[in-house]
C-alpha cells in the first residue's frame, strides 16, 4: 500500500510540475506581457499600460476577429452535419468492420497535420489533381482558381478538423441505449420525432465536445490560411503571430492571445455546465 501511494505521490507531482513549468508560468507571461509597453528594441518595455487592449477595439482587428469566428463557426457546422450520419452508422455496423473504419479516421492523425495540407495544396493548384481531372472529363475547359481562396481555406479547416468531430460523437452514440430507441417506436413516435426527441438530447454532451475541439483549433490555425489562402487571407491565429514575429508588437500579440484564451475558456465553462445540466436530467 505505502508503494502504491508514494508512486501516485510520485506521478501527480511530475503531471503538477509539468503542467505548472510548461503551462501556467508560460501563459501567466504572456498575460502580463499584454500589460506592458512595447520597446521597439527590448520588444517589452517594464511600464504598465491598457494600450494593447485599447488597440484591440481597433477595426482592423474586429474584422478580423469576426471573419475569423464565421470561419469556424461555419466549418464547425460543416463537420457536425458531415460527421453525425457517420459517428451514427459507425456505431451501427458489425465490430469487425467497425474497427477498420475507426482506423481509417485515426489515420490522418499519423501524419503531420502540415504535410497533409501541403497534399491539399498539391491537390488544389491549377495545375492540381482536381483540376487534371476536371479538364480531363471535359467538366471544365479551364483551371479553376481554388488555390488561394477562402473556399480553400476553408476545405483545408474542415479537412484537418473532421477527425477531432467525429470520435467525440463516436463516443456519445456509442453509449446510447438502442432500447430507449425502441421504446419510443414502440409508442407511436415517427423518426424525426425519435431524433429530435431521444438521440439527439442523449448524444448533446458528444456534440458539444465535437463542437468546441473543432471550433477553438479553427480560431488559431495561422499555417492553413498561410499555405492555402495565401496572402489574401487573414485570420486571428495569422495576426497574433505576425505580432510576435513580423510587427514585433509582443504586447499586442498578448493581448490578442488573452481574449483567445478567454474565449476558450468560457467555451469549456458552457460545455461543463451543460455537461452538468445534462448529468442532472438524466438522473431524473
Amino acid at each position: 500500500m505505502r508503494d502504491r501511494s508514494l508512486f501516485r505521490r510520485l506521478v501527480i507531482g511530475v503531471v503538477f510540475f509539468w503542467i505548472t513549468v510548461f503551462v501556467f508560468f508560460p501563459n501567466l507571461l504572456v498575460v502580463i506581457t499584454s500589460f506592458l509597453k512595447r520597446d521597439p528594441i527590448r520588444f517589452v518595455e517594464n511600464a504598465f499600460t491598457l494600450e494593447s487592449y485599447v488597440n484591440l477595439f481597433d477595426p482592423v482587428f474586429f474584422q478580423i476577429f469576426i471573419k475569423s469566428f464565421k470561419n469556424a463557426l461555419v466549418a464547425t457546422l460543416v463537420c457536425l452535419v458531415m460527421s453525425y450520419p457517420f459517428a451514427y452508422l459507425l456505431c451501427r455496423v458489425p465490430r469487425r468492420m467497425r474497427r477498420y473504419l475507426l482506423v481509417l479516421v485515426i489515420i490522418p492523425f499519423w501524419t503531420s497535420s502540415l504535410i497533409r495540407t501541403y497534399a491539399l495544396v498539391i491537390l488544389l493548384k491549377g495545375n492540381g489533381i482536381l483540376n487534371t481531372l476536371l479538364l480531363a472529363t471535359g467538366v471544365i475547359h479551364q483551371p479553376l482558381q481554388i488555390l488561394y481562396t477562402e473556399g480553400a481555406v476553408f476545405c483545408g479547416l474542415v479537412y484537418t478538423l473532421l477527425p477531432f468531430m467525429i470520435l467525440p460523437l463516436y463516443a456519445a452514440i456509442e453509449k446510447l441505449d438502442p432500447l430507449l430507441v425502441e421504446a419510443a417506436y414502440d409508442l407511436g413516435a415517427g423518426r424525426v420525432h425519435v431524433f429530435t426527441q431521444v438521440i439527439l438530447p442523449l448524444t448533446l454532451p458528444g456534440i458539444i465536445a465535437g463542437c468546441i475541439l473543432v471550433f477553438l483549433p479553427a480560431l488559431g490555425l495561422f499555417y492553413i490560411p498561410d499555405l492555402l489562402g495565401g496572402a489574401k487571407s487573414m485570420l486571428l491565429g495569422n495576426f497574433i503571430r505576425d505580432q510576435f514575429l513580423t510587427a514585433r508588437n509582443w504586447p499586442f500579440g498578448a493581448a490578442a492571445s488573452v481574449i483567445l484564451t478567454m474565449v476558450m475558456g468560457v467555451m469549456l465553462y458552457a460545455y461543463y455546465r451543460s455537461l452538468k445540466r445534462f448529468n442532472a436530467s438524466v438522473m431524473e
